[in-house]
């Protein structure tokens, strides 16, 4: 499934880059309602919402040579879109009567199928990054990030020195922020949903 979803990002990718708009279309087809549901989730406004996935789906045109054909579209989308969410609801809060006013109509909802999807975009985008990672560095992030064991406890379990477990999760953080800030995802949002 993997692999098959790869494939398909890897076309639409290589089409985009060149100016393919058919596939653009196919792109609009598949993520404008997806990025129209988050931004509707945080704006509650339909205009706004719309205006969110025309900028999205814009900066995708306008940065498409920019797109890698090595990660899936979806997480960059995502990114891009709460991105341009956010700064709608920095310039929608200008006066402290208009935050009021737009906190109380937020509800305190979670969109668990969109959270989902991003989370699985995510998920799938850093396994595929820890497996390029050296071995022992691949091990020392996974039993730090998913098993949550300490320093000592990682040290004692692989017979390595405390100061050999912080050097290789450093560079297995370095590692990634590298290839999230190549693909223009946000590494503190793949930190929030995988280490909070």
């Amino acid at each position: 499934m993997e692999s098959a979803i790869k494939s398909i990002d890897w076309n639409l990718i290589i089409r985009l880059r060149e100016g393919d708009e058919s596939a653009f279309r196919v792109v609009f087809d598949q993520y404008s309602q997806k990025i129209y549901g988050l931004a509707y989730h945080f704006l509650k406004n339909r205009e706004q919402s719309k205006e969110v996935v025309q900028e999205t789906l814009l900066r995708l045109w306008e940065h498409r040579l920019k797109l890698d054909s090595e990660y899936p579209l979806a997480p960059w989308l995502y990114t891009i879109a709460r991105r341009v969410t956010l700064n709608m609801l920095r310039q929608t809060a200008t006066s402290e009567a208009a935050r009021k006013k737009l906190w109380l109509t937020i509800h305190p909802e979670h969109n668990e199928t969109e959270e989902g999807i991003l989370a699985a975009d995510l998920e799938r985008l850093t396994s595929h990054i820890l497996n390029t990672l050296p071995q022992q560095q691949q091990m020392v992030f996974r039993l730090s990030r998913f098993e949550g064991l300490t320093y000592e406890e990682i040290a004692a379990r692989m017979n390595i020195s405390v100061h050999t477990v912080k050097y290789h999760l450093t560079g297995a953080l370095k590692t990634l922020r590298a290839c999230f800030n190549q693909s223009e995802i946000l590494f503190p949002l793949l930190l929030f949903f995988f280490f909070y």
